[in-house]
């Protein structure tokens, strides 16, 4: 690692390698990197969409905000924009929103179609025609699902992510556990409930008197668990 003036910066910013990104989102690792930390094609070096929040390191990490970022970049690239578009879309909205990560913003919701139409006049990306054009087209790619379960601060950017649907048993916090995904009440991190249900014979009671939480939260932390390796 570079010299850190101190081991606070890597307090409440969450750590994630590539492939926990990948875990935890359902994104492919190799896109993940490309986005993320750049990539050569035809000789030519492409930087990364954004400065990582962790970019004062020499590995190649993703903070919380990286993580909940490319779950939109990934919605766009399903809907075929390209990667210069979305570079300047964020770019854009950075400055326009005084936000360090737009897209996860809720603001992007109502001001994101004027942010591609202006990306459209400067790249002619035709992918991005329907979603200038057509209301209903932009609200399909950025779906509501992508802004369910994050707690938002005051000044509007993401807090923490509760991960599973209309439920707040599991979240993933930067300011505990280095981002990973544990049960919000108790703190035990979720892939420790999981591992040892494994190790005693799948039995939800047995691992909620090990770690002496409810067998409710045991199940949660199992279901959860099971979402992300399926």
């Amino acid at each position: 690692m570079k010299s850190i003036e101190s081991p606070s910066r890597l307090i409440g910013v969450g750590i994630y390698t590539t492939a926990e990104a990948s875990l935890y989102t359902g994104i492919p690792a190799k896109d993940i990197r490309r986005w993320m930390f750049g990539y050569k094609a035809h000789g030519v070096e492409h930087p990364g969409l954004w400065k990582p929040e962790l970019s004062f390191l020499e590995e190649s990490l993703l903070g919380f905000h990286d993580l909940l970022e490319i779950r939109f970049v990934h919605a766009f690239r399903q809907h075929g924009v390209s990667l210069q578009a979305i570079r300047s879309a964020s770019k854009q909205a950075m400055e326009i929103f005084n936000q360090k990560y737009p897209f996860t913003c809720k603001r992007f919701q109502t001001d994101g179609r004027d942010i591609f139409a202006t990306v459209l006049d400067e790249t002619g990306d035709e992918a991005l025609l329907d979603l200038v054009r057509r209301q209903y087209a932009f609200k399909q790619v950025i779906k509501p699902s992508l802004y369910e379960g994050i707690d938002y601060t005051g000044s509007g950017g993401a807090e923490r992510w509760y991960p599973l649907k209309r439920s707040k048993a599991v979240v993933l916090d930067p300011a505990r556990n280095f981002g990973k995904p544990l049960l919000a009440k108790t703190g035990v991190d979720t892939s420790a409930i999981y591992q040892a249900y494994q190790a005693e014979g799948q039995s939800i009671k047995r691992v909620a008197m090990l770690f002496e939480i409810p067998p409710a939260a045991v199940d949660a932390a199992v279901t959860y668990e099971h979402g992300i390796a399926a």
